[in-house]
């Protein structure tokens, strides 16, 4: 048996070829799976479940069948943290705190999306400490549609734009927050994505790190056993 995790799929209603490929991952590499627990930004972006677009809808119904296969988990990304309790319930996933630690075939592990440590990015971090807070995101959720599609539409645009600014240091974790979040979980293995440099990090303290990679031009996916550990790329399939 193995568990399997991935992480920054960024599906959206433009690239639907990540969305088939995720479709066939989920049609035919989950045998044996104990389960799948999806580490953030499985969308491109979220404004709220009331007004989910049609191919999430599907996807919902995809996977609330594979939930009733195996269980299936979900840490909030920074791309999709207003999705709520309905669109989880339609799609079978139980929603894990942003710092969930797990037994993993023997192993303390510690899973997150990734975000958090990403310290030396001192802007991205107050907007993190702003749309952390529950009130902040009530208010967000009270807007009209038209208004949080357009608020959802300028961050993502001004994300992109400001990425391609920040060096790779900035953009990566720092060495320090994950050494904290060992210190502070007490865990020897820590399974994050975000900064989307799928690699299995040995470090210094015998801990280690693993980072999933995104799913922007292949599928990425980490499966772990008691026999070890193997971090694979899937190449998409020729759209039909």
């Amino acid at each position: 048996m193995r568990t399997l995790f991935i992480g920054d799929l960024h599906l959206s209603a433009d690239r639907l070829d990540i969305t088939q490929a995720f479709t066939h991952f989920l049609d035919t590499q989950l045998d044996n799976a104990d389960a799948l627990y999806i580490l953030g930004d499985l969308f491109e972006v979220w404004v709220g479940d009331d007004i989910a677009l049609p191919f999430a809808l599907e996807l919902a119904k995809k996977l609330k069948q594979v939930s009733q296969k195996l269980p299936v988990y979900f840490i909030h990304g920074n791309r999709d943290f207003m999705l709520g309790k309905q669109f989880a319930r339609a799609a079978g996933m139980q929603i894990l705190p942003e710092v969930t630690c797990l037994n993993l075939y023997g192993v303390e592990t510690v899973i997150l999306h990734g975000d958090s440590l990403c310290t030396l990015d001192k802007a991205y971090q107050r907007f993190r400490t702003l749309r952390r807070f529950a009130l902040a995101r009530w208010l967000y959720g009270c807007l009209s549609r038209k208004t949080r599609q357009s608020i959802a539409n300028k961050i993502r645009n001004k994300s992109k734009s400001s990425n391609q600014q920040k060096s790779y240091t900035i953009m990566d974790v720092e060495p320090y927050a994950v050494e904290a979040l060992f210190a502070q979980t007490h865990t020897q293995q820590m399974i994050h994505g975000h900064t989307h440099r799928p690699a299995i990090h040995q470090l210094d303290n015998g801990c280690k790190r693993i980072v999933v990679g995104d799913w922007y031009e292949q599928g990425s996916v980490l499966s772990v056993s008691a026999e070890g550990i193997n971090l694979e790329s899937l190449p998409f399939e020729p759209t039909t």
